[in-house]
């Protein structure tokens, strides 16, 4: 992959960062030493379904000899405009495009082009839908095709270029910068920028107030409480309302619905669709049920692992810190953060493959319904291991301290006995009041760095080394003779392959990773910023580099992401709001324990009074829900230009359907008639009356009351003699 470098340098328009020769994917195919002919029998496969699936496809040498790299276009853009132009009318079906497209292919496409997000959403259903959905099939890394390592798009580096090199010089984002995104990554990607860059601007205000309050208020302010409370609900609503704006402007509102189907379904038998009548897959939903309870000794296990491991090192540390004075006490104190570095990374991982064994397990249908699943239990993890230490110190180390220090003589003990000495010494346990504020500054700042720095720095610095290795290796290839990629590659191809083979070995951007990282911030916002009031403006300096490090990474980091459509956040939607309503609770909770005191209760639960906290709690519970409701109801007075659009393309859309039913001359707005124009009195009015009356007989009584008077002007004529008359006489009459 060309380094950021490349990208700003002179030579930034060289012809192999200028043009991807017409290439829509890449498919890397291992080259197995064990099973050489398996490999060739499967590649012949893959080149006939490719085929099938109307998929042009070329070969080159891939990374080290130990692959090949399959170049895949579409054989003909008809055939795939043809699939989007289907594409659209399901849309429209469905309820997404509010108007059904035009008639004629060719006519539809000079009014709405292909953008490129489209094209290659489109290739890749080409190459992964079933065969039985026109597709080829293509399932990376399992069954019939467990040598496909990987199957990628290829970046547009002129755009890139000039993406990264645009924002290095903006503050924010416009609506032209995520138009942008949305073309050419999707509205999935287009949707997280969207977010962080609400995110940011909204934290704007805390962030100024909270350095206010940081310098009149100080720490565990109950006005800080309130106004950091109210905060997290205006911006978790204007963020729905945001979505339904953004949704109707990328034209994907509802497109959830459309959900494509996951090759790994299991179903049970065949069923008939009572709508369409179609046949289609059924899978128990009782069978489903059975699973998803499993849901709760998930959390209960991640919990008590995850509990355990907190709690054995925070014991560990305040023995340490507080307890202990012996030898080597400098040194020891960083040994809970040694264990939990060394421990932590490997239980998140095992809980992390357990949560999608236990989802795999459930056999969702479509891929939308696997992912939230489980973004749902990673979520639970990711609560535990983010926010479970800061609990341990205000709930548990605060109020009953002094009560658990004698528990903690087992680590004194422990230490007599690996030690030489006889007796180890110990001092007095205080409780240490800055210890709270300590954590939430090192998980507001500290932390946010190092995430930056493993974001950033660790992979460029793999990509060196890695790259460093490959060099020796084909230095030494090329001395043994065994080098063929050398010897294959054309001249004027050679830049280009070695642009895709370092793309090719780059990881896999997930968004996931990223709205995790974002949520898991926002919690400590709304829980625990009242500890620290400027949490919101270490936040506000961080998503400020957050979003252009983000850009990097997808631009220079990663291969290029598959541009899926979306219509909002996900289930991350769902995660922002049980964390506002829950940091309503805690941070009341906290400035309830502490607002009189940074000791809090000291370390005993006798200077807590119980029935102060639950109604504090209920309290900030009733705020909370009062709060919310007022601000939806405001927001929903207020019309979105989102809605707006909707409203008028469903207008238009019903008059030109109507227009096309009945007509032009039945739908027309009948001219009204004014005093001077309506029912004028012509010859041909008067002939027309007369040679009525003389066939019918002057008429009914209604017709004949309605043609008293011929037309507005001597109706208004009339009556302004009926009032003269009448007024005159009602005069005469009085005097």
């Amino acid at each position: 992959m060309t380094s950021l470098g490349s990208l700003y340098a002179s030579d930034g328009n060289r012809l192999e960062l200028k043009t991807n020769m017409n290439v829509d994917y890449v498919i890397n195919y291992k080259i197995p030493v064990e099973a050489k002919a398996e490999a060739e029998a499967g590649f012949s496969q893959l080149i006939a379904v490719l085929t099938k699936a109307g998929l042009a496809s070329e070969v080159r040498p891939g990374i080290n000899n130990s692959s090949v790299l399959v170049f895949v276009k579409v054989a003909s853009n008809r055939y795939l405009k043809s699939k989007i132009y289907r594409e659209r009318v399901q849309d429209w079906l469905y309820g997404v495009r509010i108007k059904a497209p035009e008639k004629g292919v060719d006519r539809v496409f000079e009014d709405e082009p292909v953008s490129d997000a489209e094209r290659l959403r489109m290739v890749y259903l080409l190459l992964t839908n079933p065969k039985n959905d026109g597709g080829a099939g293509l399932t990376p890394k399992t069954g019939q095709w467990k040598y496909i390592d990987s199957i990628f798009p290829l970046h547009n580096h002129e755009f890139n270029r000039h993406w990264i090199k645009q924002w290095s010089s903006k503050y924010v984002l416009s609506e032209e910068d995520l138009d942008q995104i949305r073309d050419k990554f999707g509205e999935k990607i287009a949707f997280y920028f969207a977010f962080l860059q609400a995110y940011f601007t909204f934290l704007l205000f805390p962030a100024a107030f909270g350095f206010g309050a940081w310098l009149i208020l100080g720490q565990y302010s109950w006005i800080y409480a309130v106004v950091n409370s109210l905060w997290s609900v205006i911006f978790f609503e204007y963020w729905k309302k945001k979505e339904v704006d953004l949704a109707v402007q990328w034209g994907v509102r509802g497109v959830s619905k459309i959900q494509h189907p996951r090759t790994e379904f299991q179903w049970d038998h065949e069923g008939t669709d009572p709508v369409t009548g179609e046949p289609i897959k059924i899978y128990s939903p009782l069978k489903r049920l059975q699973t998803q309870v499993l849901q709760v000794p998930f959390a209960v296990i991640c919990v008590l692992i995850l509990g355990a491991l907190y709690v054995f090192c925070f014991s560990i540390e305040i023995f340490l810190s507080e307890i202990y004075n012996g030898p080597f006490k400098s040194y020891l104190t960083f040994l809970p953060t040694i264990i939990l570095s060394g421990l932590l990374p490997t239980l998140s991982s095992v809980l992390g493959n357990l949560a999608e064994k236990l989802t795999g397990a459930e056999n969702y249908e479509t891929h939308d319904g696997h992912e939230s699943a489980l973004i749902t239990k990673i979520f639970i993890v990711n609560f535990i291991t983010s926010y479970l230490p800061l609990f341990l110190t205000a709930f548990v180390y605060m109020p009953f301290g002094n009560l658990l220090v004698p528990y903690l003589d087992i680590w004194k003990i422990t230490a007599e006995k690996i030690s030489s000495s006889e007796k180890i010494s110990t001092q007095g346990f205080e409780i240490n009041p800055d210890r709270l504020k300590k954590q939430i500054i090192y998980f507001t700042v500290t932390a946010q760095v190092v995430n930056l720095a493993l974001e950033v720095v660790v992979p460029y610095l793999k990509r060196k080394i890695f790259q460093k290795v490959k060099e020796v290796q084909s230095e030494m290839a090329q001395k043994n003779g065994n080098d063929m990629t050398s010897v294959q590659d054309i001249p004027e191809e050679a830049a280009f392959l070695a642009r895709v083979r370092k793309e090719a070995g780059l990881d896999v951007y997930d968004v996931s990773g990223d709205y995790r990282e974002m949520v898991v911030q926002f919690g400590y916002l709304s829980l625990f910023s009242a500890i620290w009031p400027l949490t919101p403006m270490s936040f506000f300096i961080n998503n400020w580099v957050e979003l252009r490090s983000d850009a990097m990474k997808i631009a220079v980091s990663s291969q290029r992401p598959i541009p899926w459509r979306a219509d909002s956040i996900g289930p991350w939607l769902s995660a922002l709001g049980f964390l506002s309503w829950f940091g309503s609770l805690v941070s009341f909770s906290i400035v309830y324990l502490f607002t009189n005191d940074p000791e809090g209760p000291g370390g005993s639960p006798s200077n807590i009074k119980a029935w102060g906290l639950l109604l504090t709690i209920l309290g900030a519970e009733h705020i909370y829900l009062a709060a919310q409701f007022a601000v939806r109801y405001v927001m929903n007075q207020i019309d979105s230009p989102g809605l707006q659009k909707e409203r008028a393309e469903r207008f238009s859309m019903r008059k030109h359907m109507l227009e096309e039913t009945l007509g032009q001359d039945i739908t027309e707005k009948p001219e009204l008639p004014d005093v001077h124009t309506g029912e004028k009195i012509t010859r041909a009015a008067l002939e027309d009356e007369a040679r009525r009356e003389s066939t019918v007989g002057g008429g009914t009584p209604e017709i004949k009351f309605w043609q008293r008077q011929q037309g507005a002007e001597e109706t208004a004529s009339v009556g302004r003699d009926l009032i003269s008359k009448m007024a005159s006489g009602n005069k005469t009459a009085k005097a």
